[in-house]
């Protein structure tokens, strides 16, 4: 049994603040963007990556636009001090990157960092020290004074150790379980550490204020970020940063407060990778920006290759369902929806729109990568007309009467519906094919030829039922005119409903298609559909399709349509 008594909260809430964020509806910029894969990320894989898995990762980090990227932690193994070097040595970091490492406030590990940035032109230490007041007590069992004594020692073993190296080192300090610390005690041990580093316009501090464990709804987070910028020291010159982990699966929602709050940094990995329940999504935060408008200046214009080489590279796996990522994000398997899809499509091209606002679909999906007929539409038992015909119009050029749509439409649903199965594409083109194209049993048609005497005159050979025969009659035009002829010869009575057709490709050597639709005595509907370079021979094709399906009816237990 559950026991919730055993719980109490853990987080301290900002003093009071003016709460300015609350009143802003958007993120009208892009922040400043630090991926941690490479070291958060990285260290939580159950198999860490290899130096050539990191290297790779890290030029597809170049490739995606990151501009500052944390490497890891090199004083902590040599794997990750020989990545460093490599890096370096062989001149693998673009002139525009910033990397990033992270140190302890030890002078041994500190020493050890600046070693392994030797040659390096542009690079932040990161130094960090736990804050929290579960840790002060359980952990350490040190006083706020001794844990700020830390820090201030690491801050000052930083400055020391970039006057003897050569090269353009910037610092970030973080007060580690920000969230679980006490508010007023964040801000004085921060502005400790800013009175030793004494940061100016031409070398800005970063403050990083990590949800190390999440333990809170967002907004507290978002109070306490105001908070911090609202009074630390040197604000001007200081670049207030986000880390938010995922614990309540809130990290995004954080980020997006923090942002709104005043943050201008964010820290977070690819898919959201990281310890326990993962780090802040840097793709759903940037794409959630995009969908608004607003440029996140990163690329994720080909999200199957990013998925495909993160996938590769760390062994983790992508939920179907990951915001912009997901195989089946974009996927629409309910018939309202497909409906809905297919006609803001239309829409927008009718009305040759610039701003996307097709109905469930809150980004474009071949902005990332993906294509309508294969990723958006997906047919199963719960499909319709409208996903159906729209991949049928799209994919293969053929423009269905509505009617049509719904009779093929439960045709499909209960084919998958028998399989237990989705259907893609060229499954669904089959089915129509078998069904309603250019059917020639039991009557085919061979040849047709007409003249005008009181209306059209139409004489066909045809087979039926394997026999060669010819019959003739007349109509108000040719297809009537063929119509009668079967009826007559056959003996079946039927109207022809509805007959449409359109060319199927462009050019001179388009074909042209037909549909037809024919009502029998008992008022049940049949289509046929024709194809051919002559429109005259597919609209009698089509007509012969929708014959032979009413013929065939009983025998092959088909539904009307």
């Amino acid at each position: 049994m559950f026991n919730a008594k055993k719980y109490t909260r853990q987080f301290f809430e900002a003093p009071k603040t003016s709460m300015k964020w609350a009143q802003k509806a958007y993120i009208d910029h892009a922040p400043q963007w630090c991926s941690v894969d490479l070291r958060d990320g990285n260290q939580a894989l159950i198999i860490p990556m290899g130096l050539g898995e990191k290297l790779e990762y890290f030029q597809m980090l170049v490739d995606i636009g990151f501009k500052e990227i944390e490497i890891g932690f090199p004083a902590a193994s040599e794997t990750e001090y020989d990545f460093c070097r490599t890096l370096i040595e062989q001149d693998l970091i673009p002139d525009d990157v910033t990397i990033q490492v992270l140190t302890q406030s030890r002078e041994h590990i500190i020493q050890k960092t600046f070693e392994a940035l030797k040659g390096c032109k542009n690079a932040i230490v990161h130094l960090y020290n736990s804050t929290s007041a579960a840790q002060r007590e359980q952990v350490f069992r040190k006083s706020r004074e001794e844990i700020t004594e830390i820090a201030v020692y690491g801050a000052k073993l930083c400055k020391e150790y970039r006057e003897k190296y050569e090269g353009n080192f910037r610092f970030e300090y973080s007060p580690e379980s920000f969230t679980g610390t006490e508010p007023e005690y964040a801000l004085e041990i921060c502005n400790a550490v800013l009175d030793v580093w004494q940061p100016t316009a031409d070398d800005k501090v970063i403050i990083n204020l990590p949800v190390t464990v999440q333990l809170s709804m967002p907004h507290i987070y978002a109070n306490q970020i105001e908070y911090m910028c609202e009074n630390l020291k040197y604000r001007e010159n200081v670049i207030v940063s986000l880390h938010p982990h995922n614990d309540r699966g809130c990290a995004v929602a954080d980020t997006e407060m923090g942002l709104l709050a005043g943050a201008e940094r964010v820290e977070g990995t690819l898919f959201g990778n990281g310890e326990r329940t993962g780090n802040a999504d840097i793709i759903t935060l940037a794409m959630n920006m995009y969908s608004q408008g607003i440029d996140p200046h990163l690329e994720f214009g080909n999200m199957p290759d990013i998925t495909e080489q993160y996938v590769r590279l760390t062994g983790m796996a992508v939920s179907e369902r990951q915001p912009y990522a997901g195989k089946l994000v974009f996927a629409a398997f309910s018939g309202s929806h497909q409906d809905a899809i297919a006609k803001g499509m239309k829409w927008r091209e009718e009305h040759d729109s610039t701003i996307w606002n097709v109905p469930y679909l809150p980004i474009d999906p071949e902005d990332v990568g993906r294509e309508y007929s294969s990723d958006v539409i997906r047919i199963n038992s719960q499909s319709g007309k409208g996903g159906i015909g729209y991949i049928l119009e799209t994919r293969f050029g053929y423009l269905l009467p509505k009617k049509m749509r719904e009779c093929l439409g439960y045709l499909v649903k209960g084919i998958s519906d028998r399989k237990h199965k989705e259907l893609l594409p060229d499954e669904v083109f089959s089915i129509f094919r078998q069904n309603y194209v250019d059917i020639i049993s039991p009557i085919n048609v061979t040849a047709a030829h007409f003249v005008q005497r009181d209306g059209i005159e139409a004489t066909i050979s045809f087979e039926y039922n394997g026999r060669k025969v010819t019959a003739a009659d007349t109509g108000n035009g040719r297809l009537d005119a063929v119509s009668n002829a079967i009826r007559s010869y056959i003996g079946v009575d039927y109207n022809i409903n509805t007959y449409t057709e359109h060319a199927l490709e462009v050019g001179s050597a388009s074909k042209a298609v037909s549909y037809v639709e024919i009502i029998s005595t008992d008022g049940s509907s049949f289509w046929g559909t024709g194809i051919d370079n002559d429109i005259i021979t597919s609209s009698i094709k089509a007509l012969v399709s929708a014959v032979n399906n009413m013929l065939t009816a009983d025998k092959l237990n088909k539904q009307n349509c």
